[in-house]
């Protein structure tokens, strides 16, 4: 049986190559149907408001690899609420959906998995 990953992802889009390469890593694992969760905290959060700007920073942008998460079978998506708060943003801004999680039950997740992964 396959062992289970939790990817955590913590940099914003626009901070460098993490957020890029923990969405490579959660789609090239849902392409070969590894049981996965994807868990956005701290400016990871920031990934998944829509209408981002990405060409002005010369980044790509993030939200098409974003929005084929479930064509690749990852219904498993997490976001921090904390992170949220701390940044001013609140869950209608979300280009996806997600489950929302309170410190608790961010313990309870990252304990449900048996690797974890931060980016």
């Amino acid at each position: 049986m396959a062992r289970s990953m939790l990817i955590i992802s913590r940099q914003s889009p626009w901070s460098g190559p993490s957020a890029r390469e923990a969405l490579d890593i959660v789609l090239a694992g849902g392409a070969f149907e590894l049981p996965l969760g994807l868990l956005f905290l701290d400016d990871g959060v920031f990934q998944l408001i829509s209408a981002q700007k990405a060409a002005r920073l010369e980044q790509k942008d993030l939200t098409a690899n974003l929005q084929a998460l479930p064509m690749f079978g990852i219904e498993s998506l997490y976001a921090a609420k904390r992170s949220l708060r701390e940044r001013g943003l609140d869950d209608a801004q979300l280009s996806l959906p997600v489950e929302l999680l309170d410190d608790a039950g961010l313990g309870a997740l990252i304990n449900r998995y048996d690797h974890v992964i931060t980016l």
